[in-house]
């Protein structure tokens, strides 16, 4: 008996280190998922629910923390123009934001080029050309229907004249003063089709109308319950409501459509360690492992980099958004609303 003491003595020192290492690694694997090694600062005009669901996926995977900072387009350009003008070192990297935040940034001088392999991937409607800013996904407006109602239907209407001239259709939206998504639409729909034939549609649109929603869900909700039969609704809350079970079926206008097209854009005036980490983030965003994240949380949006699986999987990553911008002043917006609230909304 004496013999095997000292191989089981090894035997039990050996376990212990195993044991000792293991518990050692698991602290310092705590300690790293507690304190990641590097941060960035993100302005952001996304919702801050989609903002912490990216930068804790972000997290996990890169252990570099995404500081997310949500702001309005008017807010996010004045503290990124003052940043840039004070020369700032220590303050956002890179902006995540919808394409006329974007747009103005660059105009501004406030965002430095970037181009990468996975950028260069993204159509060219979806970024500047130089590189100054990238769109990862976007989110289209379409017509979503209520299924029973699909049903009693001999023709499914796919454009917005045809839409426009349902007889009896009962029709929820969003009112264009609630929602940028909104708006957009309807200062796109000038931009394509005419300050007239955009004001006719939606006169003709208007007697229809349930409901003027607050919310971009609303119409969506509503379509699902039957107590609209047509909702004119972002896809990515037609899309949440389906996968909740909800009876909807999605319509991609056939004479096109909106979009709110969401982006990245280096911050000019950052030390390099901060621009490549940016630049890590920014080619993170376009990969399936962002899309992943947000589909986990039923959040869905069209990809814009056709090379990755969440874009082929999307059934309407074919359809056809309207050719001409709505780049318009604010003034200009401003007087098309008020247009449409004197002769159409309240007339």
């Amino acid at each position: 008996m004496k013999r095997y003491v000292p191989f089981l003595l090894i035997a039990l020192i050996l376990i212990l280190a195993v044991l000792a290492g293991s518990s050692y690694l698991a602290r310092v694997n705590k300690a790293a998922e507690r304190q990641p090694l590097q941060e960035i600062t993100v302005y952001t005009t996304l919702p801050a629910e989609n903002a912490s669901v990216l930068g804790a996926a972000y997290e996990k995977q890169k252990l570099v923390r995404i500081r997310f900072v949500p702001l309005d387009q008017t807010n996010l350009l004045e503290k990124l123009g003052s940043q840039v003008k004070d020369k700032e070192k220590d303050g956002a990297a890179m902006i995540l934001a919808d394409e006329a935040t974007l747009a103005k940034a660059s105009a501004s001088g406030c965002l430095v080029p970037y181009l990468s392999q996975e950028g260069d991937q993204v159509p060219e409607e979806f970024r500047q050309g130089q590189g100054y800013w990238t769109g990862v996904w976007y989110d289209p407006v379409v017509f979503c229907f209520n299924q029973d109602y699909l049903k009693t239907l001999h023709e499914v209407p796919d454009n917005w004249n045809a839409i426009s001239r349902m007889p009896e259709a009962r029709i929820g939206v969003t009112d264009f003063l609630a929602a940028d998504a909104a708006s957009n639409l309807f200062c796109s729909m000038i931009a394509q089709f005419g300050d007239q034939a955009a004001y006719r549609i939606w006169a003709d649109i208007h007697p229809k109308v349930v409901q003027y929603a607050h919310y971009l869900s609303n119409p969506v909700r509503q379509a699902g319950m039957g107590e609209v039969d047509i909702a004119i609704a972002v896809e990515s809350e037609a899309l949440r409501y389906m996968h909740g079970g909800y009876p909807l079926h999605i319509v991609y206008p056939a004479d096109g459509t909106a979009a709110i097209v969401t982006g990245t854009g280096i911050v000019a005036g950052q030390d390099a360690k901060n621009v490549q980490l940016a630049q890590n983030f920014a080619d993170w965003l376009l990969t399936d492992d962002a899309q992943l994240a947000l589909q986990q949380q039923e959040m869905f949006f069209v990809p814009t980099n056709p090379g990755i699986m969440a874009y082929k999987a999307f059934a309407g990553k074919n359809l056809m958004l309207f050719s001409q911008r709505p780049d318009f002043t604010p003034e200009q917006r401003k007087q098309f609303l008020d247009t449409w609230l004197k002769e159409i909304r309240f007339k």
